[in-house]
């Protein structure tokens, strides 16, 4: 891979992981899967907020398109799991860019 190549690719990553961490929702999510061990079910996750659960859905799928989380499917439920390794990856990445 060239150099402008994976300059580019770093750049969509950034953009991905900040731009599903702009919205305060998203952030809480983040926050509320950190605080019980870093997975959820999409239930417990619904029930942080007051908005319909299609909202909270596509706050989560922005959030696992990002690479922040990922779900998988127990029986019926679903199981969000946060990536922190990633946020913490991509975050420190750009902020190293300011050292």
């Amino acid at each position: 891979m060239t150099a402008t190549a994976r300059g580019k690719a770093e750049l969509a990553e950034f953009d991905a992981v900040f731009g599903a961490l702009a919205h305060r929702a998203r952030r809480t999510i983040l926050s509320a899967l950190h605080a019980h061990g870093g997975q959820m079910t999409s239930g417990a996750i619904a029930a942080w907020f007051e908005h319909s659960w299609p909202t909270t859905s596509q706050h989560l799928r922005v959030l696992q398109q990002a690479g922040l989380v990922s779900v998988e499917l127990r029986g019926r439920e679903h199981v969000y799991r946060l990536d922190a390794m990633r946020l913490r990856r991509v975050t420190g990445n750009w902020l190293s860019q300011f050292d």
